[in-house]
């Protein structure tokens, strides 16, 4: 990677996933000068899931092919793919200045942020080990895949119950684990939940372990409880753990554009407060974090950034 610090860039794409490619299509068949900037691999979280089949077009694809999918496409059109990371964002005299890890500068007219979340870990031993072979932080994504399996969710929030009834439709049971007896979710969701024959709550109690690195596959759970210190072992296919995630975001904290967890807040068209800068996909506050709706996000956050350079810049 050679990063030109004296170029001053059409649109900056901090991201390549889903949401980012989608933006740097648009941006490079409009014929403006764009870069996508990822300090990891490109695709983001599909790469790290192992089946998808809930993206059109496609009946079934893994992860990581998707993902290479979406990068050929983007280097067809010769999109500049930087491997960096953003460290911090101001904006002077309606130009962006983007601070680089290594210490570069790089700077544009227009911003997309499209830099995801990382899950919130257990810090369990197994659940690095068996990540995409059991262990998955998406439910509508993998949730399909364990038919009349036993699973476990692990946590105590709304999305942790909504995930659990969702996976009673395909799966035999559903174990929902949380450290407390009470619940940060609606009463009448959780209540609901307990109805559902499927979904057995197993509160005041952590998971310590999964099992089993070895077979390379999940096979059991070590469940602790909080109050008795006993321990017991459950043997279940996949552990979806929803203790949370963290938006990656650290970057723009001086812009003011950001809600009490870290998400940016944008509008209808993927705009923050901050003219010209522009955020898509799982990182915004959004109601629904999925491959589709980042992709959609892109194109709008594309779109409508390449209407600001055309009537401000």
């Amino acid at each position: 990677m050679k990063n030109n610090t004296n170029e001053i860039y059409d649109m900056l794409i901090i991201g390549a996933g889903p949401g980012g490619m989608t933006a740097a299509i648009y941006g490079a068949r409009a014929m403006a000068n764009i870069a996508m900037i990822e300090k990891g691999a490109p695709g983001g979280k599909i790469t790290k899931t192992s089946e998808i089949e809930n993206y059109p077009g496609f009946d079934s694809i893994q992860g990581p092919d998707l993902a290479l999918k979406m990068f050929e496409q983007t280097q067809k059109l010769k999109i500049p793919y930087l491997a960096e990371r953003v460290t911090n964002i101001t904006k002077k005299d309606n130009l962006f200045e983007l601070d680089l890890l290594s210490g570069e500068k790089l700077f544009a007219k227009v911003v997309i942020v499209a830099t995801g979340t990382v899950e919130r870990k257990l810090g369990i031993p197994g659940e690095l080990e068996l990540n995409s072979r059991g262990v998955s932080y998406c439910a509508v994504c993998d949730g399909a895949l364990y038919k009349g399996k036993d699973v476990v969710v692990v946590g105590g929030g709304y999305a942790a119950i909504e995930e659990a009834m969702y996976l009673a439709r395909f799966v035999n049971k559903v174990y929902l684990i949380h450290r407390r007896d009470q619940f940060r979710a609606d009463i009448n969701v959780v209540n609901k939940a307990k109805a559902n024959p499927k979904i057995n709550f197993i509160v005041d109690s952590i998971v310590t372990e999964i099992k089993d690195v070895s077979a390379n596959r999940v096979t059991a759970i070590v469940i602790k409880n909080v109050k008795t210190d006993e321990t017991s072992q459950l043997d279940v296919s996949a552990v979806f753990p929803y203790i949370g995630a963290i938006p990656i975001s650290d970057f723009a904290k001086n812009l003011d554009v950001l809600d009490e967890n870290g998400y940016f807040i944008v509008d209808n068209k993927c705009l923050t407060k901050v003219p010209g800068l522009y955020a898509a996909g799982d990182v915004t506050n959004t109601i629904l974090r999925q491959i589709a709706t980042a992709v959609s996000d892109g194109a709008k956050a594309a779109q409508f950034a390449l209407e600001y350079l055309d009537n401000y810049c």
